[in-house]
């Protein structure tokens, strides 16, 4: 047995906490003999809430986004700055608790490989089948094309940056770190649930969104927190993130969680009851979406079946 070490007041015998210790080690520190997971979710929590500070704070000092709802390059900055401000923080905890940043679900090893591309085309997939479930019933018309040439090929490409960003932010915001240490604190799908409900709870912001609309993105977090468990990282979860948005908002020019951007390729319009088409709140609001994400979870069980000796903490590559 190696020496007993001492941390705080209470002593750890092989890592663990000794039945003896004080209450403030017992509160501080969990049996692995490291700070407990809520100590660490806090602590970056913290983080990014100072880095968030900071940002808002350069980006009104340097008037770089006008009032109203963010031009798309201004989406860009906000949602590229938001990825790196989460990761960055990620980054900071791994040095301190001795991990490599991988194990929160973004190894490089795995990075635009092939759990991205099949998660991809998986969301172009679906948002195709969605919308031609809502078109079959008569909610859906495409319109004519009002984007060519050069036009078509740059807000393609944009809208292709942009929703990336958007996919690393929210994958990474909601099951990558956060995910990864709450897990480790409460259990995988607790820890899946609670963030989940969140995720849902903060499109409820969004200028359109509903009650329905949100709850289709508290299954869609389930979703996602789903394949992290079975692909063991978020790579097939950003790709399928990316390509949806990017698919919904570009490519059938309808709203996304209640947002209508400029810059999209045709004019299309969603007609009927609310039931079919979303409504404001887009083919995300639509009852057909709960199906369409019903078989996106069938998609995986195929794709990815569990692993005997899976772990839930363990993100591999």
């Amino acid at each position: 047995m190696e020496p007993e070490k001492i941390v705080g007041e209470g002593p750890l015998v092989d890592g663990r906490v000794l039945p003896g210790a004080s209450l403030a080690t017992r509160v501080f520190i969990g049996d692995s003999g490291g700070l407990r997971a809520a100590w660490r979710l806090l602590i970056y929590l913290c983080l990014v809430a100072l880095g968030h500070t900071l940002i808002n704070s350069l980006i009104r000092y340097f008037k770089l986004v006008p009032p109203g709802q963010p031009t798309p390059p201004m989406m860009l900055l906000l949602e590229s700055s938001a990825f790196f401000l989460v990761f960055g923080c990620a980054l900071v905890m791994a040095k301190l608790e001795g991990r490599s940043a991988g194990e929160y679900g973004l190894p490089l090893r795995g990075a635009f490989g092939g759990k991205f591309w099949i998660g991809a085309l998986l969301g172009l997939v679906e948002i195709s089948l969605l919308i031609g479930l809502i078109a079959a019933f008569g909610g859906y018309s495409f319109g004519p094309v009002v984007l060519h040439g050069a036009e078509l090929a740059r807000w393609a490409l944009l809208y292709l940056v942009i929703f990336l960003f958007v996919g690393f932010f929210e994958e990474f915001l909601f099951r990558g770190y956060t995910q990864f240490t709450l897990g480790d604190g409460i259990g995988f799908w607790p820890a899946a649930w609670v963030l989940s409900l969140l995720f849902g709870a903060g499109h409820l912001s969004n200028p359109g969104e509903g009650v329905v609309g949100a709850l289709s993105v508290v299954v869609v977090g389930l979703y996602f927190a789903f394949t992290l468990k079975r692909t063991g990282n978020l790579w097939f979860a950003v790709g399928l993130h990316a390509s949806f948005d990017w698919g919904e908002s570009f490519l059938f020019s309808v709203p996304d969680s209640g947002l209508s951007l400029p810059g999209h390729l045709s004019s299309a319009v969603l007609h009927g009851p609310k039931w079919l088409t979303g409504g404001t709140v887009g083919p995300e609001g639509s009852v057909f979406c709960f199906l369409t994400l019903g078989l996106q979870f069938l998609v995986v069980m195929w794709l990815y079946p569990a692993k005997k000796n899976d772990s839930a903490e363990k993100l591999a590559a």
